[in-house]
């Protein structure tokens, strides 16, 4: 028998065999006091521990006119507070064995320490004085400093890098000027100049308090112990008002935009928008299905057809950006030398069409199914950094209020059948509800889609 039938057969016996098990993440929780909320969840494979924050504020709690706090303060949680010097706090987790990163979005920001369980302490303190005492550290020098290498970051990764201003402007276009993701995480280069001292420590008294924080703790732990230690640390940092919930104002699409930017590149570039569901709502989980149908991999139908029947492209991407108020959904195109993006959108329209109107197989959306669900419970194996389990049992205790949410997030998944695939492309894929930007060479602007879908 052939041995790749035998592979395929084995995953296949694995994922059946899965499918089956319930998950079971057991984590301990309470709440300090100052309204902490600290989740436990032990894991002895190996001798290590993770410490993972998360504040509860991201560039959606920022206002017009004074974008880019959250991601300002993603640097400057790194420059020193009370008890820690500048550079220390690199430094101390290095000379144990640990590394440690950030990340901000428009819902949140993150910290986390990877350390070997023997050193935990260390990063709870660190944690806990950049909580409580960063601002006994923080001068405007330091902030003006900070400010400039944001600065320098948005000119990198947005500005002077090739089709670096695509997602500033498909916000833009997607959601009013008064909608929380109409601006980018970075903050723009006017609000950035033009925040005072006093706004950025205004800022972080409001938010980056202990009743707007959950801290995760999991690895090589022991529960009584950590939770003794964790009290230590951050009993005593006082608390601040509660923050309301981020309502979630009205963002609708009622015709079509089209938009196109000359830039320094060689290829055109094709993006097509549109706004969806949000994060484990109805429809969330079937457009994470309809991008890998449409995208995911050389199998996936825009592939096949635009990269290699046709080879009009260069590469293809689909995907469902899940956000804590409203998603949005995104299928991106790079044409080859001698095409246009009004060829290239023709093939895309025609592939979602096919899918709004026709379900796809059974046996197309189990595939996908099974990768996410492979994907998943590879996510298991890691209890720290960006997405393992500590940073999981955060993100659903934000998002859902349940740390162990991991059987309902893959049960959205399971019980997916073609016929949904196909109604909620058909609800949100609308052909008068987008928004289509051309990245084109510069003074090359007939290489960019048409004005109207029926001009190509």
């Amino acid at each position: 028998m052939n041995i790749r039938y035998l592979t395929v057969m084995a995953v296949a016996v694995f994922l059946h065999q899965a499918a089956a098990a319930q998950i079971n993440i057991k984590y301990e929780k309470f709440t300090l006091p100052n309204g902490l909320t600290v989740i436990l969840h032990e894991d002895h494979a190996i001798p290590v521990a993770t410490c993972n924050i998360w504040y509860h504020v991201g560039s959606g709690r920022e206002k017009p006119g004074r974008t880019g706090f959250a991601h300002l303060f993603e640097h400057i949680m790194f420059e020193g507070s009370g008890h820690v010097p500048v550079g220390k706090f690199d430094e101390w987790l290095e000379a144990a064995g640990g590394d440690n990163n950030g990340s901000t979005t428009s819902d949140r920001t993150n910290y986390w320490e990877n350390i070997p369980s023997n050193a935990l302490e260390m990063a709870l303190f660190l944690e806990s004085d950049r909580m409580g005492y960063l601002l006994d550290a923080m001068t405007p020098a330091k902030v003006d400093a900070q400010r400039d290498v944001v600065k320098n970051e948005r000119r990198q990764s947005y500005e002077n890098r090739p089709y670096g201003m695509a997602s500033i402007v498909i916000d833009e276009n997607l959601f009013p000027p008064d909608h929380p993701y109409h601006w980018p995480t970075i903050g723009s280069m006017e609000d950035l100049s033009a925040a005072s001292y006093d706004d950025v420590v205004d800022f972080f008294k409001k938010y980056y308090t202990p009743a707007n924080s959950s801290l995760v703790i999991a690895g090589d732990i022991d529960p009584g112990k950590t939770r003794a230690t964790v009290e230590k640390w951050f009993r005593d940092i006082p608390t601040a008002k509660p923050i309301a919930p981020l309502m979630e104002p009205v963002a609708f699409i009622q015709e079509e935009k089209r938009i196109m930017i000359e830039d320094k590149v060689q290829l055109p570039r094709l993006y097509i928008n549109w706004l969806t569901p949000r994060r484990f709502s109805p429809g969330d989980a079937e457009l994470d299905v309809v991008a890998s149908i449409l995208a995911g991999g050389k199998n996936s139908r825009l592939y096949k057809r635009l990269v290699y029947d046709l080879q009009m492209a260069q590469d293809v991407s689909a995907y469902q950006e899940s956000n804590s108020l409203i998603s949005t959904f995104s299928v991106v195109v790079t044409a080859r030398s001698g095409y246009t993006l009004s060829q290239v959108e023709k093939i895309v329209r025609e592939e979602v069409n096919k899918l709004k109107n026709e379900a796809p197989s059974e046996r197309e959306v189990q595939r996908v199914v099974n990768q996410y669900e492979a994907g998943f419970l590879d996510r298991l194996e890691r209890v720290g950094g960006f997405g393992g389990k500590a940073d999981q049992l955060n993100g659903y205790f934000t998002n859902t209020g349940n740390p162990d949410y991991f059987n309902e997030d893959l049960s959205r998944y399971r019980a997916l059948s073609p016929g949904d695939i196909a109604v909620v492309a058909q609800t949100y894929l609308r052909d008068d509800g987008d928004v289509v930007l051309s990245v084109v060479p510069q003074g090359k602007k007939e290489l960019g889609a048409s004005e109207k879908k029926g001009d190509k």
